[in-house]
């Protein structure tokens, strides 16, 4: 199987804005960048999407939301509000088959989205 642009980015065989890794995450501003905050939250372990998710996963999907949560407050966007979105499959917009958490804020977000 072909590695993912994200497991690339793991793997550092691309250059990424890296704004926190620890053993399980790696989070990095997101190129397409829809508000001045957007940062993807990665897994290190892959999984292709939701739908795959297994229950043993439960803890890395956890750890995802409190790096968020943390980031968060880190850019002060914490008060103002933000917007955490998981994209699964095509309709959904899904384009990276390694499953991510976007952390989108810094400006008022509409409703319903796209």
């Amino acid at each position: 199987m072909e590695k993912t642009i994200f497991q690339k980015i793991i793997d550092r065989e691309l250059e990424a804005d890296i704004v926190f890794e620890n053993k399980n995450i790696i989070a990095f501003k997101d190129i397409n960048a829809i508000a001045p905050v957007h940062i993807l939250i990665v897994p290190k372990k892959y999984i292709d999407s939701i739908n795959s998710l297994q229950s043993e996963d439960k803890e890395i999907i956890g750890e995802m939301f409190i790096v968020a949560k943390d980031l968060a407050k880190e850019l002060k966007i914490d008060e103002s509000g933000y917007r955490t979105v998981f994209n699964t499959n095509d309709d959904a917009g899904q384009t990276v088959y390694h499953i991510h958490l976007h952390l989108i804020g810094g400006r008022k977000l509409d409703w319903p989205p796209g």
